[in-house]
């Protein structure tokens, strides 16, 4: 399993900005990018039940307005809006937290523009780790998109698993942690406070968490 991580890295756009929901202090991390196909294929490959796990997760659940879904070994939730093709939306419950996913289409000449937006309310866990501990989880899984998308093969989820522990993968992990930390500065946060969560969250990703620091992913 090859990944291009600087060719990667550099075709997603990546934000963070904070604000108030439902009277909490929340921030969200966003991430936009083109992939090389129509919007009705990326609509389908990111809605059905069978294509998600050939890039993504193993996905279980009535996969529709109203439905409950849950993605093996990781996040489940409610489905609280759907547009096809452009707009869905859903809880993102994992860990006993709640956070709010929230994914647009857009035609864009021959291709198409996927934005997502994952919302979470500021509690200890976005103190302690920044937008980095959902977003690498993030970036893992578009890039496992784009590969899909570009070459019609599944992900096999052994090579995956093996790759992420590969000197490959654990640049990934620190090229996209360093990522979110200069999203994290660009919305306004302290640059030492920045990199002290992103350096957090890459340790954990990279498999060498500080014995003090607790599992930061929230399910991406």
């Amino acid at each position: 399993m090859e990944i291009d991580v600087a060719r990667v890295m550099g075709l997603v756009t990546r934000s963070v900005k904070t604000f108030e929901k439902d009277g909490k202090a929340a921030s969200a991390v966003t991430l936009t990018r083109l992939y090389d196909t129509d919007v009705d294929d990326l609509w389908d490959a990111v809605t059905s039940k069978q294509r998600i796990p050939r890039w993504f997760l193993p996905v279980e659940g009535d996969l529709k307005l109203g439905g409950k879904y849950q993605l093996k070994g990781n996040a489940g939730g409610t489905i609280t809006a759907c547009s096809p093709p452009t707009h869905f939306a859903a809880t993102w419950e994992f860990g006993g937290a709640v956070s709010w996913i929230d994914v647009k289409l857009a035609a864009e000449r021959s291709q198409a523009r996927l934005t997502l937006e994952h919302t979470a309310i500021m509690e200890d866990h976005w103190n302690q780790f920044g937008p980095g501990a959902v977003g690498i989880g993030w970036d893992l899984a578009i890039a496992g998109l784009e590969r899909y998308v570009a070459t019609g093969t599944a992900v096999d989820h052994q090579t995956a698993e093996a790759w992420m522990g590969s000197p490959a993968g654990k640049e990934f992990m620190t090229s996209s942690g360093e990522a979110w930390r200069a999203a994290h500065v660009a919305s306004g946060v302290d640059p030492d406070a920045a990199k002290l969560r992103s350096d957090r969250t890459i340790a954990f990703y990279r498999g060498e968490p500080p014995p003090d620091v607790a599992h930061p992913g929230a399910g991406s």
